[in-house]
């Protein structure tokens, strides 16, 4: 980003979001490209690398397209035109082969794969071009006090700034939710995923394959032309051993592991290693916070939840703040925490529940796993129900995930 603030006084506005990644930036544009005065709070420094990609649903693009961001990414991302879901592991009783159709659900893609440096590149332009939103660093993390009516964020260089709201997306471990104190549970899970690109000689027809083993899945992921995205979970001491072999090596084992399916391969991009973890909040907001991303849900790396749901986050605060007057208020938290609460939970239980069947030992699971696998594919009507719903989360979507959006004004005028 360009054009960091410097304010020596205390600067006022109608909303702060604290946190730079997609979630962070979606946030702030959600708000700023509505005319209501926010600031941008991020962490100084050199950015940090990231090799991730998402697969952003249909909603989730339809978001961006809204906040004047698609367009800016939209050339480094591949449609998903279908998901195969395949059974690699070691059990008796094998779950079938179960293919999901974009079509199935009357869409063009099911998803489409971006990187994630792709993302906030274009998320970051945007912001550059928003004359409501105030962007601001600081090397630390920030000083949070609090008044009935504001939050007050003490900036390293002494800056305050003050916000009816605050929405925290400061990542898993949000300093701002232990000031807002808010509970946790957590789970270390006994998994690590590892991430990165390769090129193969076969085309991957825009079809995404998830490979379900005892350790985890291997999701090959399509990104443009004949080049994929990658996301192999293991076991921590394995996946750190993949990480450390030579490139020949690790394309070798690779391409036996995906049974040739994508033919030969070629040309493996940086390979990082993510331990992963299980995060849910005892609720979405308290004494004019939110909680947005990571510092509200984290998921295991299976079937594409963790960013879309960031992204219905930052669409779903938008519209419980803006429907009142004081956006900070407590009927607009409460509105923000009912509309997050049931979708997140379901959405976070079926991952949940779908990673413990992989795990050995879990017999119960792993029945159940394949007899719901069987199921989607003897019921069209079931499996499309369960493709809706995995893309598109419950209830009716917030409206900047409609198509198509004119943005409103804001319920009040931003302060002066």
């Amino acid at each position: 980003m360009t054009a960091i603030a410097t304010v020596s006084t205390a600067a006022r506005f109608d909303v702060a979001v604290v946190g730079g990644g997609p979630a962070g930036l979606a946030t702030a544009l959600a708000f700023a490209r509505r005319g209501v005065r926010t600031a941008l709070v991020l962490r100084a420094g050199p950015p940090q690398t990231d090799l991730r990609t998402a697969a952003l649903f249909p909603g989730s693009v339809r978001f961006l397209d809204n906040l004047g961001v698609w367009r800016g990414c939209e050339q480094a991302a591949a449609p998903l035109r279908s998901i195969r879901i395949l059974d690699d592991t070691s059990w008796l009783l094998k779950a079938p082969e179960t293919v999901f159709e974009a079509s199935e659900i009357g869409e063009p893609a099911l998803a489409w794969n971006v990187g994630n440096a792709a993302l906030v590149a274009a998320l970051s332009a945007a912001c550059d071009g928003c004359a409501s939103l105030s962007r601001f660093a600081s090397p630390g993390t920030p000083a949070y006090t609090q008044t009935p009516d504001h939050v007050c964020l003490r900036l390293s260089d002494e800056t305050e700034i003050t916000a009816c709201l605050v929405a925290a997306a400061d990542g898993r471990d949000s300093p701002l939710r232990a000031f807002a104190g808010i509970g946790t549970q957590r789970r270390t899970i006994d998994q690590t995923a590892l991430v990165t690109a390769f090129s193969h000689a076969r085309p991957h027809d825009n079809v995404s394959t998830e490979i379900h083993r005892d350790a985890g899945p291997l999701t090959t992921v399509p990104l443009p032309g004949n080049r994929s995205s990658l996301v192999w979970v293991e076991r921590p001491r394995q996946a750190e051993r993949l990480a450390a072999l030579g490139d020949v090596e690790f394309l070798d084992l690779l391409q036996r592991r995906l049974h040739g399916l994508l033919g030969r391969l070629s040309a493996i991009g940086p390979r990082m290693t993510f331990p992963l973890h299980w995060l849910e909040v005892d609720g979405f907001a308290r004494d004019r916070v939110a909680l947005v991303g990571e510092a509200a849900h984290v998921l295991p790396p299976i079937g594409a939840q963790g960013l879309n749901l960031g992204f219905r986050d930052a669409a779903d605060l938008a519209e419980a703040a803006l429907s009142h007057a004081d956006p900070g208020a407590p009927q607009a938290l409460a509105a923000y925490d009912r509309a997050r609460r049931a979708d997140t939970l379901t959405r976070g239980l079926t991952v949940d529940l779908l990673n413990r069947s992989l795990e050995a030992g879990t017999l119960p699971l792993q029945l159940a796993r394949g007899l719901g696998l069987f199921a989607l594919k003897l019921s069209p009507a079931l499996k499309r129900a369960v493709m809706r719903h995995g893309a598109g989360g419950l209830g009716r979507p917030p409206s900047l995930m409609r198509e198509p959006e004119i943005l409103p004004p804001p319920a009040r005028q931003p302060p002066s």
